[in-house]
C-alpha cells in the first residue's frame, strides 16, 4: 500500500470521526427527531461543501477549525440514554446480593 493511499485512507476516517462527533454532539441540544434532522442535514451540507479540498494546508486548517467548533459546542450536560451508563435507570432496579453460600 503506497504512503498516499494509507494518508487517504487515515483522512477518511478522521473526516467520519469528525462527522459523527458533530452529529452526536447535536443531539445533545435537539433531543427532538423531527428538529435534529435539520441540524443533521446542515451538518452534511457542511461536509460536502468542503469535500472538493485537496490542499494539505486548507486540510489542515478544515480539521483545526472543525475540531474546535465541536469543543465550542460541547454541552455541559449531555444528553444520556436512560437505560445506558450514567443514564437515571441505570443499575436501578439491580437484584439484591445474595450471601455466599459454603458447602
Amino acid at each position: 500500500m503506497s504512503a498516499a493511499n494509507t494518508f487517504q485512507n487515515a483522512h477518511r476516517l478522521h473526516v467520519q470521526s469528525l462527522y459523527k462527533r458533530s452529529l452526536k454532539l447535536s443531539l445533545d441540544w435537539t433531543i427532538q427527531r423531527d428538529l435534529w434532522r435539520q441540524q443533521a442535514l446542515h451538518i452534511r451540507a457542511q461536509f460536502e461543501a468542503n469535500k472538493h479540498v485537496t490542499n494539505p494546508k486548507e486540510l489542515q486548517l478544515l480539521l483545526k477549525n472543525t475540531e474546535k467548533e465541536l469543543q465550542e459546542w460541547a454541552h455541559p450536560d449531555p444528553y444520556k440514554l436512560a437505560m445506558g451508563p450514567e443514564g437515571t435507570k441505570w443499575e436501578r432496579n439491580l437484584p439484591p446480593l445474595m450471601p455466599e453460600s459454603h458447602h
